[in-house]
């Protein structure tokens, strides 16, 4: 059956009127049960946001999955797949994080009298204490990143226009996908730096799966991707260093149907040098992805109708 391709956008971007947040590219129908979503990679800086950044050249690069974007494209238009990209940059806000993880000293007033004795709810925990919370603060080997506070109306603004509109979104077109095909895979596609060298015995992973410690996603789907990418030859990690964040532990809930798994990949192997622009690696990147997400698909639908068995065994 021939689908139409659709592409929409949702949310806004504070500062930059007529601007979406993100922006969801759909088939209908689609043809398999997989979203991609990159949380990540958005490249949209209001002039106020970059104004206010101390080193906004290096800072903006190093918070990015520098040009992953691209990459899912590639993937989701050879595969099908559903594709949720944010254009909102992390410098501004975090969709990877929960609205609770901030750091409250870099908001004018502090915390509300409401948020003083709050405790996380969600398994990610608090990231704001290592500078990379709800909004980033610091970098390791530049220290702070901004040149001032933020207001509590500009915070309340960037949540109210990106951060949960973008995660409504994300549950939506889940719950699309799991109605259509009896179970739903989100792939949350991120990029790492370098763990470690490329050659030699010990060398350093390309991908990295990450499933909350089985919590997100049925194992068999996990096993599946680790043996996919070992058998074409990349190595692949699995939760160390990366077990996933805010995203798969609000959206990933195997026992009703919805998988999330987050795949990072190395920047080293799709960008050139200075890992700013696309590199040579670019293409097998994406036919790496594109075999896995064609043999993901596979399992969930050929087993979703089984009464999500995935989820049973």
């Amino acid at each position: 059956m021939a689908t139409a391709s659709h592409a929409s956008g949702g949310g806004s971007l504070p500062g930059m009127r007529g601007q979406p947040a993100f922006v969801l590219h759909r088939r209908n129908p689609t043809p398999i049960p997989v979203l991609i979503a990159v949380p990540h990679a958005g490249r949209i800086y209001p002039s106020d946001l970059l104004a206010r950044m101390r080193n906004p050249a290096m800072a903006s690069v190093r918070l990015e999955d520098r040009l992953i974007d691209l990459v899912a494209e590639q993937v989701a238009l050879e595969t099908g797949a559903d594709l949720l990209v944010a254009r909102a940059p992390r410098a501004m806000i975090d969709l990877n994080r929960a609205t609770e993880d901030i750091d409250w000293d870099m908001v004018t007033g502090g915390p509300p009298t409401s948020e003083r004795t709050l405790l996380p709810r969600f398994a990610a925990g608090r990231r704001a204490r290592s500078g990379l919370g709800l909004v980033p603060r610091r970098l390791p080997g530049m220290g702070e990143l901004w040149r001032q506070r933020l207001s509590p109306a500009e915070l309340a603004a960037r949540i109210d226009q990106v951060h949960q509109p973008y995660h409504r979104e994300l549950e939506a077109s889940m719950a699309r996908l799991r109605d259509r095909w009896g179970a739903a895979l989100l792939i949350d596609l991120h990029s790492m730096p370098p763990l470690g060298p490329k050659v030699g015995a010990g060398r350093a992973a390309d991908f990295v799966i990450g499933d909350r410690f089985g919590a997100s996603c049925d194992g068999t789907l996990v096993q599946s991707a680790l043996a996919h990418l070992c058998a074409s030859r990349w190595l692949a990690g699995h939760n160390r260093p990366y077990a996933g964040g805010y995203v798969l532990d609000r959206h990933g809930a195997p026992l009703r149907g919805l998988h999330a798994m987050q795949v990072e990949v190395c920047r080293q192997a799709y960008l050139e040098e200075t890992m700013h622009e696309p590199g040579p690696g670019l293409d097998a990147v994406v036919a790496a992805l594109v075999g896995l997400v064609r043999m993901l698909a596979e399992e969930v639908s050929l087993r979703s109708g089984e009464g999500h068995a995935l989820a049973a065994e």
